[in-house]
């Protein structure tokens, strides 16, 4: 049963919120730093704090204290739920720094990534670039730990706690046998769409949108409705968030997203894109998109090649897809039964989700 709470009157200050996941975030880590116990070297939440400082939309903790209203939870937000807003922040970065060591990144919103930032920093050492990988592999190993400490650590009743750690529970598994499913499919792009929105369902769907709203849910202890239509609205706004990344992976302007454009199409990711394309394109194009895609030494001429066949055969269609479940996700909110102000607000996060270029 959802606990009796003042519903949200006016709108969601997501901005506000931003600000005291970030205070969480930096209070947590410069505790760290100043720990006597285990003393830890100051590069590594050094590291961390720069990492987190450089961007990010914080969408996951916003969502999460979406969820929290949703469900008719206060106002003021406590800092309890504050605190487990801004693990999922630390989940996430734990994830992209281990995402950008797979795929080999040069650069993250705009900054190098960790595992070239590290090499850089020891580049006196022997094999710098390898100490970089392996030094950010522990480093993400410990944001995922200090993840789960700030969640531990956030002051929740122990109903609110053992409730969190099931969502939680879902949440890592999904992501890892997300990136996994992407590994295996990595370099050897294919015409199944299926699995291309499988691996977009696991590996971002569940953890950057259903998830978090669930989770501040059955924080504020939510019933089944609102749950429901919490999943039914994040659903479609986490597949159109990724099938967005992907445009932008292709053809999104560096100096906005902050990454190269080449990278996936070196690496070869199994994209809804490419699948639309091979599904659609001519003999010859599909030919040449096989021959390209995957070539770690692809060169902006080539990439080019690959941009043509693929406006031509898929872009169009991936954007109406991407409109189709912005459209879905509004509908989901129509008579969803949560305040009329976290409506507006998720509206809004679905309209940043179709329309953003970073």
């Amino acid at each position: 049963m959802t606990t009796a709470h003042a519903e949200p009157a006016t709108p969601v200050d997501l901005a506000a919120i931003r600000t005291r996941v970030d205070d969480a975030l930096e209070l947590f880590l410069r505790d760290k730093a100043t720990a006597t116990e285990p003393a830890l070297p100051g590069e590594l939440t050094d590291t961390v704090l720069d990492f987190l400082s450089a961007g990010g939309k914080r969408i996951r903790p916003l969502l999460c204290v979406l969820g929290w209203h949703a469900a008719g939870g206060g106002m003021p937000v406590p800092q309890s739920i504050v605190r487990a807003a801004a693990s999922l922040e630390l989940f996430h970065a734990a994830v992209l720094i281990h995402d950008d060591i797979i795929d080999n990144s040069y650069t993250r919103r705009d900054h190098p990534t960790v595992h070239r930032a590290l090499a850089h920093r020891y580049r006196d050492r022997r094999e710098p670039d390898r100490f970089g990988a392996h030094a950010a592999l522990v480093l993400g190993d410990l944001a995922m730990v200090w993840s789960a400490e700030l969640l531990h650590t956030a002051q929740l009743t122990a109903t609110q706690l053992t409730e969190a750690l099931t969502v939680l529970d879902g949440m890592r598994a999904d992501v890892m046998y997300g990136q996994y499913l992407d590994l295996i499919t990595t370099a050897r792009p294919s015409r199944d769409l299926g699995r291309a929105l499988q691996i977009i369902r696991y590996k971002t769907a569940s953890y950057t949108c259903e998830r978090p709203l669930q989770l501040g849910a059955v924080l504020a202890g939510a019933h089944r409705g609102v749950r429901e239509a919490l999943t039914a609205y994040a659903s479609p706004v986490g597949e159109a968030f990724q099938l967005q990344d992907d445009l932008l992976g292709v053809y999104g302007d560096p100096a906005s997203t902050g990454k190269s454009v080449l990278e996936d199409l070196r690496d070869g990711k199994h994209t809804a894109l490419v699948a639309l394309a091979l599904e659609h394109a001519t003999p010859a194009q599909s030919a040449q998109l096989l021959d390209l895609l995957g070539n770690p030494e692809l060169d902006h001429r080539q990439a080019d090649t690959c941009r043509e066949i693929l406006t031509a055969t898929a872009r169009p269609r991936v954007e109406a897809m991407i409109r189709t479940r912005w459209a879905q996700a509004n509908r989901a909110l129509d008579d969803a039964p949560i305040p009329a102000a976290v409506r507006q607000a998720l509206r809004y996060v679905a309209d940043v989700v179709v329309s953003r270029n970073t």
